[in-house]
């Protein structure tokens, strides 16, 4: 750990998602070159970002990856700017199945992580939001995490969120910084989407990047926004509210360091009496 650099800065984008995947892709671009001119080391999109989220949308939108326009675009726009460049998340197609699939660029524009999400939103709430992704997804079957010169970065989808055995197992594999790409929506986003990522930062004395799409109020899906990154503490260190904009935050891992001195839960853990394991490899 002492090799690497132990202070970065990310960038969240919260951007407007519509139909037409050319124009979601220019956006994205667009937005990104914005963000490494303000100076950032790391850039994450949100989930479903060069498509409407929904199940009716997926197949229409899905292409392979990393060879289809939408995984090109990004790799250029990571090399080009020289970023890390976490690619939220884009229905993808392999055979006959499709996945909601987050890849990751290094500064080269190498593809490094691709992560398929494993938890699929599957609700029925009451007089408030039914969806099943399943009707239409594949679950994937690893869990991601990559390396950066600043850290090891675990990364979910949305409503791998809600599973905090997961993001206890990215902190045994050594990550600082988890990444969440999310849409949660106007019912569970208010309730519960700024609690959980607090929740896991705060459980796994890691930073927690959560970022949604701008809210739509005309779209089928309505998402509930508030992209945010929260410290170790469980502070919230930057916070976009419901409309298209970039967020900045500098992360400085020393706050994860200092925070497992003073509060040292990860040596406190009864190995003897429960543990969390993982039944494939990282």
């Amino acid at each position: 750990m002492s090799t690497l650099k132990r202070c970065f800065k990310i960038a969240l984008i919260q951007m407007k998602v519509g139909k037409d995947k050319t124009e979601n892709i220019k956006r994205a671009v667009n937005m990104i070159s914005e963000a490494k001119e303000c100076g950032s080391n790391m850039v994450v999109l949100p989930e479903c970002f060069n498509s409407p989220y929904g199940t009716s949308y997926f197949a229409q939108y899905a292409e392979k990856v990393p060879a289809g326009e939408t995984c090109e675009a990004l790799s250029k726009a990571a090399k080009d700017n020289e970023i890390y460049l976490v690619g939220g998340s884009l229905p993808e197609i392999e055979g006959n199945k499709y996945y909601n699939t987050s890849p990751v660029w290094n500064p080269k524009g190498d593809l490094i992580c691709t992560h398929r999400k494993i938890h699929l939103f599957d609700i029925d709430i009451p007089n408030g939001v039914t969806f099943k992704e399943s009707d239409v997804l594949t679950a994937g079957k690893c869990l991601s995490v990559f390396d950066t010169e600043y850290c090891k970065v675990g990364l979910g989808i949305c409503y791998d969120l809600r599973f905090g055995e997961m993001a206890s197992l990215y902190r045994k594999s050594g990550a600082d910084l988890l990444v969440y790409p999310g849409a949660f929506n106007m019912k569970t986003g208010p309730l519960h989407w700024e609690l959980l990522l607090r929740a896991r930062a705060v459980d796994n004395q890691v930073f927690v990047a959560g970022v949604c799409a701008e809210r739509d109020l005309n779209a089928s899906y309505v998402a509930w926004g508030h992209s945010m990154l929260v410290n170790p503490w469980g502070t919230v260190l930057a916070q976009a509210e419901f409309d298209q904009r970039i967020i900045y935050a500098d992360i400085d891992l020393k706050e994860c360091d200092e925070m497992r001195q003073q509060i040292p839960t990860g040596m406190q853990r009864r190995t003897d009496v429960y543990d969390t394991i993982i039944k494939s490899n990282l």
